[in-house]
């Protein structure tokens, strides 16, 4: 009884919203073209957001005929649309826009003050928009972390570039990232990169920073000293003496002109001295984390969820720095040969195996859990195993997951072990090709989507090791 009166309340608050009635409050979103004008309650209004509250207590708001009046041209007119029928009616819809605007959401309701809004829009960044986070991660890096309430998506930004180094090092902003935000990554134990990556990713900053060629021979005095002062404080960050000897001559050792005299000489000493031990408090070697996946066709993003499948929790439960499980390459139908005497060769009596095919043509992925193995000759039953299917492979969150159905056979031959099939598993069939096929009437999974005819592009199968 009580949620259909909420939900009563909620509707007659947007019917306010929509009709403006007793309407005290004037507000101009936008600016120069893109200007549009708000009414709205200031006792609402105070009541849902310090910001305002403030505003009208503290008379920032101006005040014509009894009306407060205030201006918002940072604000778009249709994010203080979203923002104001929120406030109103708690309801909000963000899949309709784009990354871009989600953010810039995120930092209206930021300066609004609405501390709901901001947990949820970040959830929603993180599990629903990462291909756009990945995009620009030197200015979505640089604008997080101008803004303290963030916590969530600036961990989670943190993380995935310490795990993925790539997306921000590579890219051809990573040369216009502030100082701190550098001096911030170079400090993380957990950035995934070799330490002489590190290093010469450093001095491709420095020297685009100071405007300097990479080259030591044509360095005047005062280009050393730039170079110097610009490297001064990321000196301590860098791990040297988990740099190679043959990378420290010909990558370290170089640039000597501008290094401090004591560690050249100490590393000189380490690297020609047998058995010396490091002279220095420099801090300890970097973890690399991330399990190298051997895969044409998934990203580790897809292990984490296989691993919180495979246990049974929510599809975030677990991430790739703890994930229970390895996943190791037993078979790849492009590199092994397609056709099921290979499969079986490869894939039996290894225990549990999780297997993932290419819909030929498409981004679509297609595949399943085995928690037994595959050896013998005959059906295998089940209530473990799963089946998924990725609408698109790029897209972590288009998975559909599908367990066996507990209303129907409760795993009952879920598994299809035979010598001339590949991993068929309940209704779906991998015959010795690459045309497989899906009885859409098989009630052994829940049904999610698998096409009942489709050819396979390849398939790999890997061993899952606790």
């Amino acid at each position: 009884m009580s949620s259909k009166f909420l939900v009563e309340l909620s509707n007659d608050y947007e019917k306010l919203f929509e009709t403006e009635i007793g309407y005290d409050v004037i507000i101009y979103a936008g600016e120069e073209q893109n200007v549009k004008e708000f009414h709205a309650h200031s006792n609402i209004l105070c009541i849902r957001s310090q910001y305002f509250r403030s505003a009208f207590s503290n008379e920032w708001a101006e005040k014509i005929e009894g009306k407060f009046i205030l201006r918002k041209p940072n604000i778009s007119p249709h994010l203080f649309n979203i923002i104001l029928r929120f406030i109103y009616c708690g309801n909000i819809e963000l899949k309709n826009l784009q990354g871009p605007d989600v953010l810039k959401l995120l930092i209206a309701v930021d300066e609004l003050n609405l501390q709901q809004l901001i947990s949820h829009i970040q959830e929603y960044l993180i599990n629903h928009q990462t291909e756009f986070l990945h995009q620009n991660p030197t200015g979505i890096l640089e604008t997080v972390y101008q803004h303290e309430t963030f916590t969530d998506l600036w961990n989670f930004c943190l993380e995935k570039i310490c795990e993925e180094p790539k997306i921000l090092f590579n890219s051809d902003d990573f040369t216009n990232l502030k100082a701190p935000l550098l001096e911030l990554l170079l400090k993380r134990d957990d950035l995934n990169m070799k330490e002489i990556e590190v290093w010469e990713s450093l001095l491709r900053w420095s020297f685009t920073q100071q405007n300097i060629k990479n080259d030591p021979t044509k360095w005047s005095k005062e280009d050393i000293t730039k170079i110097e002062r610009s490297l001064y404080r990321f000196m301590p960050l860098i791990r040297f003496y988990d740099i190679g000897p043959t990378d420290f001559f010909y990558k370290v050792y170089c640039y000597k002109e501008f290094l401090p005299q004591d560690l050249i000489h100490n590393l000189l000493e380490f690297h020609i001295v047998p058995n010396i031990k490091p002279k220095t408090n420099e801090a300890p070697s970097r973890k690399n984390l991330k399990f190298k996946l051997d895969s044409t066709l998934i990203k580790s993003d897809h292990l984490a969820l296989f691993s919180s499948w495979i246990n049974k929790k929510n599809s975030s439960y677990y991430n790739n720095k703890k994930s229970p499980y390895e996943f190791k390459l037993l078979y790849n139908s492009s590199r092994d040969g397609f056709n099921a005497a290979s499969f079986h060769k490869n894939c039996d009596n290894k225990g549990a195996t999780i297997w993932i095919a290419k819909v030929q043509g498409s981004t679509q992925l297609i595949g399943g859990y085995n928690p037994l193995d595959w050896g013998g000759n005959f059906e295998k039953s089940t209530k473990d195993s799963f089946l998924f299917n990725f609408t698109d492979v790029n897209n972590i969150s288009s998975a559909k997951f599908g367990p066996v159905n507990d209303h129907s056979n409760r795993g009952y031959y879920a598994i299809y072990c035979k010598t001339n099939q590949g991993p068929s598993m309940g209704g779906l069939f991998c015959p010795d090709s690459n045309n497989w096929s899906y009885f859409t009437s098989d009630t052994r999974y829940l049904n999610i989507g698998i096409p009942s005819n489709f050819a396979v592009e390849n398939y790999e199968v890997f061993q899952v090791i606790k």
